[in-house]
C-alpha cells in the first residue's frame, strides 16, 4: 500500500474513533485546544494562506465531533488563535501549545485534539513535514509519545 494510502485510511480510522468518541468530547478545554490545533496546523509553516483558512474553517464547520459546539464559537476561536499566529508567530505558538496542554490531563481529549490536527493537516491531500512537526511538539504538550500517531 502507498504511503499516502496508509495516509489516508489512518486519517478516516482517526475521525471515526473522533465520532465514536463524541459525547466524551464537550468541555470547553477540549473545545479551545482544538480551535487552536486547527490554527496551529492552519499556520504550520509561518505562514497562512487564505485557501488554506478557508479550507479548514469548512472542515471545522463539518467535522461531526465539533458540531457538540455551536459553529459561530468555534469560527471566533478559530480565527483569535490565527491573529495570534499572525501577530508573532513564535509568541502566538508557545500560547497555542500551552492552550492544547490544558487537556493533558484527560487522555481521551488529548488524544482526540492530536488526532484532529492530523485529520486537518492531511485534508489537502499533503501533511507535509511542517505539519507533522507542530502535531508532534503538541503530542509533547499534552504528554503523548508521537510515536502512538506515527509521527
Amino acid at each position: 500500500m502507498a504511503l499516502w494510502d496508509r495516509f489516508k485510511e489512518s486519517a478516516s480510522n482517526m475521525q471515526t474513533q473522533l465520532n465514536a468518541k463524541k459525547n466524551d468530547l464537550k468541555s470547553g478545554a477540549f473545545r479551545d485546544a482544538s480551535m487552536a490545533m486547527c490554527a496551529l496546523v492552519s499556520a504550520a509553516d509561518g505562514t497562512i494562506d487564505p485557501a488554506e483558512r478557508q479550507r479548514v474553517a469548512a472542515l471545522i464547520g463539518t467535522n461531526e465531533v465539533l458540531q457538540n459546539f455551536p459553529a459561530l464559537d468555534l469560527q471566533r476561536r478559530f480565527e483569535d488563535y490565527l491573529g495570534k499566529l499572525t501577530a508573532d508567530f513564535a509568541f502566538g505558538k508557545v500560547a497555542i501549545l500551552q492552550e492544547i496542554a490544558k487537556v493533558q490531563k484527560k487522555p481521551t481529549e488529548a488524544r482526540a485534539v492530536i488526532q484532529i490536527g492530523i485529520v486537518i493537516g492531511g485534508a489537502d491531500g499533503d501533511f507535509d513535514k511542517t505539519e507533522q512537526a507542530v502535531v508532534r511538539e503538541a503530542c509533547y504538550a499534552v504528554g503523548l509519545n508521537p510515536q502512538e500517531f506515527d509521527l
